[in-house]
């Protein structure tokens, strides 16, 4: 009878034990998705890198929305990202500016967002005009190695 017990109990155990862990795999993963009422805003930009949908949209840190859609216009040939930003951040101003950030040296990218300092507020459906592109490691390195690369010539004179 206490071998059936303590069966029962390491059973019970276990089963919060996966429990646990399926709960923080949903939170790490942000799998979870935006909750309430949400409103979309667009954004293009020329290289969004590795930029994914559900990536988070900051500010300062904050996350303020997700990324909800990522699209090609069919006339510049840009990349189109629509973020759902939670409707209790509905006094940004118009002029904000969005970047494509990345968290960490080789972590996720997601959206950083800068508030402007406009009196007319976004609204659902309002583009940023003001973006930058993701920044890729490749043409970084490759920008500091032919910059320390000096011409032959220019040491012999």
């Amino acid at each position: 009878m206490q071998n059936k017990s303590i069966e029962i109990w390491v059973g019970i155990f276990i089963i919060l034990g996966l429990a646990a862990l399926t709960m923080l795999a949903v939170q790490v993963s942000n799998a979870g998705g935006a909750t309430g009422d949400t409103f979309r805003i667009n954004a293009h930009f020329d290289n969004i890198g590795g930029l994914t949908e559900k990536a988070p949209v900051m500010i300062g840190g904050v996350r303020v929305g997700r990324v909800g859609e990522i699209a090609i216009d069919k006339d510049s040939y840009r990349a189109v990202v629509g973020m759902d930003i939670d409707a209790r951040y509905d006094n940004l101003p118009a002029d904000t500016s969005a970047s494509i950030l990345t968290a960490g040296l080789l972590g996720a990218q997601f959206v950083g967002l800068q508030p402007g300092a406009d009196d007319f507020y976004l609204e659902a459906g309002d583009r940023l005009e003001i973006t930058q592109s993701a920044v890729q490691l490749e043409s970084l390195i490759s920008q500091f190695m032919f910059s320390q690369r000096q011409p032959e010539d220019s040491e012999e004179q």
